[in-house]
Order: C-alpha cells, then sequence, then structure tokens
C-alpha cells in the first residue's frame, strides 16, 4: 500500500513567529519567511496575525507584493487591513488589483475612508472605481473589469500593433484574449481577435477584419442571466454594455462561476444562523457572539411556543409514553417535506418563473403533493407504530398526523418565501425558523389531540 499524498506538513514558521519578524522592522526576513509558505500556507499564518501586524506586513511588503496576498485573504480581514493603512498606501496596494476587486473593497469601505483613499487615484481612476462601485456585487456591472484592450473601428491593424508595443508593459496584466471595437459614441460593434489582427495586412482598417455584432451582457443583468448566458455561450469572457449599448467592461466566465460559489455558501451561512455576513474566529469574540445570538434568541422562543403545545397535552403524553417516540419523527419528517418546497419556491423566485403574488397557485400546487406524499410516509410510520406495539389506533394516530403535518408542511414551505420576499426580507434567512416552528407546533397538536380523542382505546 502507497503511503497518502495528503499529509500535512508542518508549517516552517507560525503566526507569533512571524508578528515577531514583523515587529523587528527587517523586511528581508519576513519576505523570505513568506517565501518558505506556498499560498495556502501564507493565507493561513497571515490571516491568524493581529489587525496591526497584519496592516504592517503589508506595508513592509510593499504594492506589488501586498496586492496578492490580501486578494487571497478573507473578506472581513481585507478591509479591516485597508482600513488600518494609510490612505496612501491602501491606494497603491488597490491599484495593483483588478479594478472589479478594488471596486468591492472600496463599495465596503465607510464613506469617509473610501473617499480618503480615493482621493490618492488619478481622477480618471477614482472616477471607474466608483462607477464600479455602484453596481451590485451580483451583477454584471459588479462583476467586470475594466481593463481590456479598446479601438476605434477605424483604426487600422497597424495603429493597433504600435500601441501593444508601445504599453506592453501596462497591458502585461491584462487578460487578453480580444480586443474590443467600438464607434465614436462608444458602443460596441465588433470584437478583434488576437490571431485576425496578427495576419491581417497592417493597412486595413478594425472594421474589416472584426466579428461584428459581437453577443454581449449588460450592466445591470443579474448573476443568473450571466450563467445563462456562458451556458450559452462557450466564451471565457463576455464584454458588458449599458443601456446605449456603450462599451463598459469584460466579465470573466471564473468570475461569474466564483460569485455562484461564494453565493451558494452564503447562503448556506444564512440557513444555519450566520446572519451577520461572513464570521472567522479570528473576529471579535463579542461581536461573534452578539451576530449568532440574534439568530438563536429568537429560535429559542419559537421553540417555547412549539414545547407549549406538549406541554398543553401532558396528560396524554404521560397516558401513552410510545407517543413521545414518534414526537420527534413526525416534526423532523414534516420539516424535511417543507424545506424541500422552500428550496423549490426559493430557485423559482431566483429564476423569475414565479411571482411572490402567486401564493394560491403555489399552495394548491404543494398540497396535492403533500397528499401524495403524505399518504405514502404516513401509511409507512403507521405501519411501524402497529407492529412495535400491536395497536392500530396507535398505527391510525401517528399515521394521519404525519400525513396530515406534510401537508401542512409543504403548503407552508412553498407559501412562506413568497409572504416573506413580498414584504422585501430575505428569505434564505427566515424561512426556515418560521417553518420549523409551525410544523413542530401543528405535527405535536395533531398527534396530541388525536391520541386525547381515542385515549382511551391507545391505553
Amino acid at each position: 500500500m502507497s503511503e497518502s499524498t495528503d499529509v500535512v506538513r508542518a508549517l516552517p514558521i507560525t503566526a507569533a513567529d512571524l508578528a515577531l519578524l514583523i515587529e523587528s522592522g527587517d523586511r528581508g526576513p519576513v519576505v523570505s519567511a513568506l517565501d518558505g509558505l506556498d499560498g495556502a500556507e501564507q493565507v493561513l499564518v497571515v490571516s491568524r496575525l493581529g489587525d496591526e501586524a497584519r496592516a504592517a506586513l503589508l506595508e513592509m511588503l510593499g504594492p506589488e507584493a501586498a496586492a496578492p496576498l490580501l486578494e487571497h485573504l478573507p473578506e472581513p480581514q481585507v478591509f479591516e487591513a485597508i482600513e488600518s493603512l494609510d490612505p496612501e498606501i491602501a491606494a497603491q496596494i488597490l491599484q495593483e488589483m483588478p479594478s472589479d476587486r478594488q471596486a468591492d473593497v472600496i463599495g465596503e469601505l465607510e464613506a469617509a475612508d473610501a473617499d480618503a483613499i480615493l482621493e490618492s487615484y488619478d481622477d480618471e481612476d477614482a472616477a471607474d472605481v466608483r462607477r464600479l462601485a455602484e453596481y451590485e456585487d451580483d451583477e454584471a456591472g459588479g462583476l467586470m473589469v475594466t481593463e481590456y484592450l479598446e479601438y476605434p473601428a477605424q483604426a487600422t491593424v497597424a495603429e493597433v500593433i504600435e500601441d501593444l508595443g508601445l504599453n506592453a508593459e501596462a497591458y502585461a496584466d491584462y487578460d487578453i484574449q480580444y480586443a474590443y471595437v467600438v464607434d465614436a459614441e462608444e458602443r460596441l460593434v465588433g470584437v478583434l481577435r488576437m490571431r485576425d489582427l496578427l495576419l491581417s495586412p497592417r493597412s486595413v482598417a478594425l472594421r474589416d477584419v472584426m466579428i461584428a455584432a459581437p453577443a454581449a451582457v449588460r450592466d445591470h443583468d443579474s448573476l443568473d442571466d450571466l450563467v445563462a448566458f456562458f451556458d450559452e455561450h462557450k466564451f471565457f469572457g463576455a464584454p458588458v454594455v449599458d443601456d446605449a449599448g456603450a462599451l463598459r467592461g469584460v466579465v470573466q466566465r471564473s468570475h461569474v462561476e466564483a460569485a455562484v460559489a461564494e453565493g451558494r455558501e452564503d447562503d448556506y451561512r444564512r440557513a444555519q444562523g450566520i446572519v451577520g455576513g461572513e464570521e472567522l474566529r479570528t473576529m471579535p469574540l463579542l461581536l461573534r457572539s452578539r451576530r449568532r445570538l440574534s439568530w438563536l434568541s429568537v429560535n429559542i422562543v419559537l421553540n417555547i411556543i412549539a414545547a407549549s403545545v406538549i406541554a398543553l397535552h401532558q396528560d396524554t403524553l404521560e397516558a401513552v409514553i410510545a407517543l413521545a417516540v414518534f414526537l420527534p419523527i413526525i416534526s423532523d419528517m414534516s420539516g424535511c417535506s417543507g424545506n424541500q418546497a422552500v428550496a423549490v419556491s426559493m430557485r423559482e423566485l431566483t429564476l423569475g418563473v414565479i411571482r411572490p403574488t402567486e401564493v394560491l397557485r403555489t399552495v394548491i400546487a404543494e398540497a396535492l403533493l403533500g397528499l401524495i406524499n403524505g399518504l405514502v410516509l404516513g401509511l409507512l410510520i403507521g405501519l411501524v407504530a402497529f407492529f412495535w406495539k400491536g395497536n392500530a389506533w396507535l398505527g391510525l394516530v401517528v399515521g394521519g398526523a404525519l400525513m396530515l403535518n406534510t401537508i401542512v408542511a409543504v403548503c407552508i414551505g412553498g407559501s412562506v418565501p413568497l409572504f416573506l420576499k413580498r414584504m422585501k426580507v430575505d428569505p434564505a434567512l427566515a424561512a426556515g425558523p418560521i417553518l420549523t416552528t409551525i410544523t413542530d407546533m401543528c405535527g405535536f397538536f395533531i398527534v396530541l389531540t388525536f391520541a386525547s380523542l381515542i385515549l382511551d382505546r391507545l391505553v
């Protein structure tokens, strides 16, 4: 048997050791220490530095080395580090990053901090970053970069090749596969492949060698629109235009895929009760505690309400102790069915194939499905109860309760996201606890009420 290749090696340097090197003020040993780490190890060690040590490290490394490191750190640490740096130094570091990343950081800072940093920018660059920062993170404008090649349609092949030679250093960091051709009003009219550029006669105008009327996305297209676009077109990137057709940037397929993955992670965190945004264990303890308690304190109240239903039927539960075995099963199974309905409504809202006002349509569709699934699940659990205790009435109670509660759960699960969307509340955050509380209360109430009505047949 061969040895595993996934062995984690011991870190050559710890965060505490790196902090001491930073404190010494000698750049050489710090750079050498970081060079001895791979990319993942650098993130691990630097993320565990204190805020002051991390800011001092970035300043010591200089903009060209600090920017790549900063791009891979968790966002809360990036924002904290930028805010703690001198605005001029922060501006120098940010300007080494892609334009979309600059805009993301500037957009998250306090207005005063953002303005102080942008004062160190050229007027044109500052205007570009401000414009990008106005877009939402999950639309084309918020994901696009403004580092691309743009030429007028009347320019010749020779002029473009000359420009590429004169500005080779400036274009070195561009992801160049195409150049974009615009008219006098900056409207996108064509795309120029580098191969066509190099193999065309030098005197030919770009309008004669470009691909006319290229596929493009709008700057306010949603993330779902972008996903659909790249599913249809096997491009690595796409030009982004405004409503007038003017070229505004380029969005990369990889950026869209990263945004989709990040959105899924955000939804998962919110569904688990991490409601204040990204949380890291390096963040202040009281901040983390406050964020979690904002969810947990509401949840405990909802659970107390559900538990009160059991308290009202305490005598029935004491008389038929077997019911206690089935209560969590009914609650959990109904909750699972309800969460499936929540997921479908969330997806339909995202795709735009349902409107928040279509509650009745949703309830009818889910009730029919809930009836079928409830009958199957109720029959299964009813048979288990019957064979366990030899009491058909017990099987009827728990089976009937699971069937009815399944119908209730899917109707609630399907409709709650629509109600929340109409109220401008995040469905991903609030649908879960609402569904859980209602299904628990209904499940407990139905089981214990049924049991109370035929208690003499159960004991």
